[in-house]
């Protein structure tokens, strides 16, 4: 039996439904050729041709391997910061203030208009470096601070080149409902109409996204606006996600629910309603952590009302510079359990299988199965629960995406 990679003497957790927590295998082994892996379970079994037709074996002396970790939710491409805004914030400057003396998310679209997309690419390379050092081996991209066509383009190549550049898996959105450019102020509708009839179509022509976003708020786009582009999407065959229910309950999640969302994002006024329609719908609740704490929000996300109604909970950093300037999946995963009570197992299973599940990747990788990609990471740590323990730390020794090298400490 030939293969490319074996892990040998490693302690594996899956992630897999094997009804036993972690779908930990102690005394693993994992096979790994062409980028997918071979084989995953008990040592003992493994044949032993795949030990002698390997062209490397590595011992890893005990140390537990997991699934690579998934960021489901990111707007990783973006030039400049908002650090001034964050000291003048808590130096007592209202957010009102701020937006009027030209700052918020406004300040972030004029920097990335005039950016190109090597610069865009190399600003996020930096942020995507930390975030390979947790682990992480897929992440999702938003566009969203061009809003007009040739900008948005620009970040969503920025972000396939982003892809190619560090050799991890990038699901491109299309954030195309996020906020209202000063050169339709006062048009909203309009500006709907202009993305829907020209933005969109060019950015799918070009093959540059993966699935569409908006936002519906109060503060944003409304239902009506949403449908319309919802529509528009799934007439090109690209699937949806959406910002749902962050700062009012308006009614996003069942929204997102009817039109078979990949995901619904942040959740923090979520009813009972939405919850169920979630869960009938196999739409995935994305949790945003980074922004609750940074926003110094108090309303949490509904997490018994998922687990009651079975949703399946993910986790992301939602990494932006304006809300959430987190570039770490394993503080996220940290900051979930803290802040919203979520278990250990269930932080990692909304940093890997349910992540997967919420970028549409369910089917090649979130677990540690035979015929799935090798995206693997490989870690210092006693149990799979010091994953969402630590606060800072970095447990990461060794990381794979689809069967390549990827980080090394």
């Amino acid at each position: 039996m030939h293969a490319d990679r074996l892990l040998l003497d490693c302690r594996l957790a899956t992630m897999a439904k094997t009804g036993v927590p972690y779908g930990t295998m102690e005394h693993g082994a994992v096979l790994i050729d062409g980028g997918r892996i071979l084989y995953a379970g008990p040592q003992a079994e493994l044949p032993q041709s795949a030990i002698s037709g390997s062209n490397i074996v590595e011992r890893l002396d005990g140390r537990w391997v997991t699934p690579g970790l998934i960021d489901c939710h990111t707007h990783l491409i973006f030039a400049g910061n908002r650090v001034e805004e964050f000291e003048a914030r808590l130096n007592g400057a209202s957010y009102e203030a701020i937006a009027r003396g030209g700052g918020g998310i406004l300040s972030t679209v004029r920097a990335t208009r005039a950016a190109g997309i090597d610069d865009l690419a190399a600003g996020a390379e930096m942020r995507l470096a930390r975030m390979i050092r947790d682990g992480l081996t897929t992440i999702e991209i938003k566009s969203g601070y061009g809003l007009d066509a040739e900008s948005e383009m620009r970040m969503l190549s920025a972000a396939r080149l982003l892809g190619r550049k560090a050799g991890v898996r990038v699901h491109a959105t299309y954030l195309g409902l996020h906020a209202v450019p000063p050169d339709y102020a006062g048009d909203r509708r309009a500006y709907v109409a202009q993305v829907i009839s020209n933005f969109l179509p060019r950015v799918v022509e070009a093959g540059l996204c993966d699935s569409a976003d908006a936002f519906l708020e109060t503060i944003a786009f409304d239902e009506t606006d949403v449908r319309a582009f919802f529509d528009a999407a799934r007439a090109r065959n690209i699937p949806v996600r959406l910002h749902a229910d962050q700062l009012t309950n308006g009614h996003g999640a069942k929204l997102a629910a009817a039109y078979g969302a990949l995901s619904a994002d942040h959740l923090e006024h979520c009813d009972a309603e939405g919850a169920a329609a979630l869960a009938h719908a196999g739409t995935v609740a994305v949790l945003l952590p980074g922004a609750f704490v940074h926003l110094g929000e108090t309303q949490k996300p509904p997490v018994a009302l998922f687990r009651q109604h079975n949703v399946a909970i993910a986790i992301a950093t939602d990494c932006n510079p304006g809300t959430s300037p987190l570039l770490s999946p394993l503080a996220a995963m940290n900051l979930a359990c803290c802040c919203f009570g979520l278990t250990p197992e269930e932080a990692l299973a909304g940093m890997t299988v349910h992540a997967a599940c919420a970028l549409g990747l369910s089917a090649v990788t979130g677990t540690l199965e035979a015929g799935k990609d090798a995206d693997i990471a490989v870690w210092e740590i006693e149990s799979p629960a010091e994953l969402s323990y630590w606060a800072g730390a970095l447990p990461c020794r060794r990381s794979y995406a689809r069967g390549k090298p990827l980080y090394t400490a």
